[in-house]
């Protein structure tokens, strides 16, 4: 059984798994500490068990680029945006597998690029509302090669796992400017650029050190 930690003032009923499949989805009941201090009546929630997840904003401080994967979302496309999503690379962890561990993996498979100084920007529960994904989102230093047309770095991705994955070095001036106009509907993505849009230079610096 997938556990809760415990707390004086969350009181789990029962937390029954009602499906299985890639991920546990539970029906949790519960009542909760209010805000004057009494607890809730009964609630019933539903709660997808996804887990521990990492992501990296890779930043090449020599040539001010930032690298970006895009790939098909299904998701995206059951929310009726366009499928084809420009994001950073993130993957789920893999076991007890730590998140640095996981982000360094995950940067070889879907960008086909090694990862030599990470810094950790937070953790960030990606669907509150009903899922416990929490995931680990680092700024990572990579060193490019070359850069085709329109910045595209070459493909990337797993055979094995059916990803299809392109991988663009991209000017960090024109990532910046489009995460600050709302033009990346992937959170992971808007908050790893709008928070290299407040640290780039210091960042930029800690990497060329």
């Amino acid at each position: 059984m997938l556990a809760f930690p415990h707390s004086p003032d969350v009181m789990i009923d029962s937390a029954e798994t009602v499906w299985n499949g890639r991920f546990p989805l539970q029906v949790v009941k519960f009542r909760q500490r209010r805000f004057d201090g009494t607890f809730s009546g009964p609630r019933s929630w539903e709660l997808l068990r996804r887990g521990k997840a990492a992501a990296i904003l890779p930043y090449d401080p020599i040539t001010d680029r930032v690298v970006m994967i895009e790939q098909f979302r299904l998701p995206a496309f059951g929310a009726g945006l366009p499928p084809v999503m420009l994001e950073l690379a993130a993957g789920l962890t893999d076991g007890t597998e730590t998140a640095e561990a996981t982000i360094l993996r995950e940067s070889r498979e879907e960008m086909g690029l090694e990862v030599d100084s990470l810094h950790k920007i937070g953790d960030f529960l990606l669907t509150p509302g009903g899922c416990d994904e929490l995931c680990t989102l680092f700024a990572g230093r990579v060193h490019l090669g070359t850069i085709g047309p329109d910045g595209l770095l070459g493909t990337g991705g797993l055979a094995s796992e059916q990803e299809d994955i392109r991988v663009y070095a991209l000017p960090a001036a024109d990532v910046i400017e489009r995460a600050i106009a709302g033009a990346y509907p992937n959170s992971v993505a808007t908050i790893g650029l709008l928070w290299f849009a407040a640290r780039r230079d210091w960042l930029r610096a800690q990497f060329l050190a």
